[in-house]
């Protein structure tokens, strides 16, 4: 198992801010591949961000490009998410999870095969 624990989440209003942290544990995290991803009530689950955690680089989904932003600091084994300028159809439960093949940043779920428990995140209007 790779536990992976998720922290950062609550409630905010339209135009706010969030950080959502996602803290590894065990001795992967140099050779990870680093995913949110999030689900809102009754709809799919969507993907983010990612991150690829030997070079940093990152991929981030259209529908947050310019508001989100995916880094790390891995020193302490730790993705971190920052969502700016919340709308309330951001709101949902977002999970962190990981990819361990060494691939580069994606969001194919399939291939994530390590999750958190999740994190609930609601923006009001």
């Amino acid at each position: 198992q790779v536990p992976l624990v998720e922290s950062g989440g609550g409630s905010v209003q339209a135009g706010g801010s969030l950080r959502l942290s996602c803290v590894f544990s065990g001795n992967t995290y140099s050779r990870a591949c680093v995913g949110w991803f999030r689900q809102a009530p009754g709809k799919e689950r969507e993907g983010v961000a990612s991150i690829y955690t030997p070079d940093g680089g990152t991929y981030i989904a259209s529908s947050v490009r310019g508001r989100f932003t995916i880094s790390q600091d891995k020193a302490a084994n730790t993705v971190y998410l920052q969502l700016n300028s919340l709308e309330p159809e951001d709101t949902a439960m977002y999970y962190c999870a990981t990819d361990l093949r060494g691939s580069w940043a994606h969001l194919d779920p399939k291939y994530f095969g390590y999750w958190g428990q999740g994190i609930l995140v609601t923006v009001s209007s």
